[in-house]
């Protein structure tokens, strides 16, 4: 029986063993926003900053050019991305700011994975949630882990609701080759997470709803009453 359809990360080895080689020059096309998101959390300074889902460690290396004295730390369900991603940071000088591990969003611990006695205080997902089957958990871990005042970026995938129909559809097709998934339901849990966290959301498609980002500001408990929740439709 072949278990890589049933373990993530054997799933994701199998997909990236050869595709890692060529991960950057290829997304560059469609992972669109990235660097927007970058400078966002650029404009927030913090010591301690969480990639999850970080890939081949392009936007961590990015990250480490724009705040060199953050420490920065990536995981990833693959361990073939990891080997990419390790020889990258090395070979960009970043081995002193940048930890890599290699784990499942939903079942991260920040002392058990890298042996830290602190919480995040920014932790990021580029375009991560749409391949992780269990999303909604890899959430919740997220935002149990970021420190009150700490904040929380996503970019990925939207419905493409204003771009031409034949476009989504091969878009569609095309990342399904890769097991990426649109959850319409996605910003619904947002929302639901933001009124039990006490958390303000910040959702802004760009790209006719090509793609969005999110920020979201973890309150603390004595702020909860300034929280300002918008309800964005996944129409």
């Amino acid at each position: 029986m072949n278990t890589s359809n049933h373990d993530p990360s054997r799933k994701m080895d199998h997909m990236y063993r050869h595709a890692r080689h060529i991960y950057n020059a290829t997304r560059k096309y469609y992972l669109l926003g990235r660097d927007t998101l970058l400078d966002h959390i650029a404009q927030h300074p913090a010591d301690h900053i969480l990639e999850i889902g970080c890939g081949t460690a392009r936007n961590l290396i990015g990250l480490a050019s724009k705040l060199p004295h953050a420490h920065l730390f990536g995981l990833d369900a693959s361990t073939e991305m990891l080997k990419t991603a390790t020889k990258s940071v090395h070979r960009a000088g970043h081995t002193e700011h940048i930890v890599l591990r290699q784990g499942l969003a939903e079942h991260l611990d920040p002392a058990q994975t890298f042996g830290l006695t602190t919480s995040f205080d920014t932790i990021f997902f580029s375009y991560s949630l749409s391949m992780m089957p269990a999303w909604p958990r890899a959430l919740d871990a997220a935002l149990q882990i970021l420190k009150p005042n700490g904040r929380l970026y996503i970019v990925d995938f939207w419905d493409q609701a204003d771009l031409p129909k034949w476009f989504s559809k091969l878009l569609t097709q095309w990342l399904t080759r890769f097991n990426v998934i649109y959850h319409p339901e996605l910003l619904d849990h947002l929302n639901s997470l933001a009124q039990h966290h006490e958390i303000s959301l910040s959702i802004t498609p760009f790209g006719h709803r090509y793609a969005f980002i999110v920020e979201a500001r973890k309150h603390l408990k004595s702020e909860g009453h300034h929280t300002c929740i918008p309800q964005v439709s996944s129409r």
